[in-house]
């Protein structure tokens, strides 16, 4: 959707199929992956009023046969990564193209993010470039699974929140190839994690006690990411070939 400011978004409504909370992780955690310092889109909460739904055929949602009307009111919307007049975005890329990607490192980063928040989809991603533009740049998209999606609690697995494939993390060497990302996530600040959620829609969540205790569970597992990542580097997916003793000594 074209939004009053401009821009493009993708557009979450409160009836989606996957959970009505989602878009409270959309918004929470797409800020706290920018304060973090990672590609995400810019997050926004948009009023869709009811004359453009009634309007727009397109705002349905078909489930099991049915069709169900979007409805109006305070959706989430994740703004694109470019402006399709001015790029191109892609969903997948092969291996051969991945040394185009400027930014390949944030995968780490992004990998980090994920166990903090127990993401319990696989980590998903966009590569976009301008025209003209030979390199790609990876932005990671749809935070809606975070927080274990509409449960809000948090059962971790060494292959959640991952992405399909090890050629993403080909550069990690050791602990280092996580910063700065790990560090910030460790040293987060309590009264900012509280100041990112403070605005969420109530329609939302639907309990803010349930919200109070996502932060403060949220907050106390910031310690335990560096953990959470060694069990991944020690599953069968044996995902960082290139880390060396040396590195982890570092």
């Amino acid at each position: 959707m074209r939004c009053d400011d401009g821009h493009f978004y993708v557009v979450k409504f409160q009836n989606n199929p996957q959970h009505l909370r989602v878009l409270a992780n959309e918004l929470l955690a797409t800020r706290l992956a920018k304060l973090v310092g990672l590609p995400v889109p810019e997050p926004a909460i948009v009023s869709v009023d009811d004359w453009i739904v009634q309007n727009t055929p397109e705002l349905s949602v078909q489930l099991a046969g049915k069709t169900e009307r979007c409805p109006a009111g305070l959706q989430f919307g994740a703004r694109y990564a470019i402006d399709p007049m001015e790029g191109m975005i892609f969903d997948y890329l092969p291996e051969t193209l991945l040394d185009n990607v400027r930014n390949l490192e944030a995968f780490a980063g992004m990998l980090a993010f994920d166990k903090w928040t127990c993401n319990s989809n696989g980590r998903q991603a966009v590569f976009w470039k301008k025209a003209r533009e030979r390199k790609y740049t990876a932005t990671f998209i749809d935070q809606g699974y975070c927080f274990n999606a509409g449960e809000w609690n948090f059962t971790d697995s060494p292959l959640r929140g991952v992405y399909a494939y090890n050629a993403v993390y080909k550069d990690v060497r050791g602990w280092k190839s996580f910063e700065p990302w790990l560090s910030k996530i460790e040293s987060f600040d309590e009264g900012l994690l509280k100041q990112s959620a403070e605005d969420i829609p109530t329609e939302w969540s639907g309990d803010w006690n349930a919200l109070e205790a996502l932060i403060e569970a949220l907050y106390r597992r910031r310690k335990k990411v560096a953990g959470f990542i060694e069990e991944f580097r020690n599953s069968s997916r044996a995902p960082f070939p290139n880390w060396s003793s040396a590195a982890k000594a570092n």
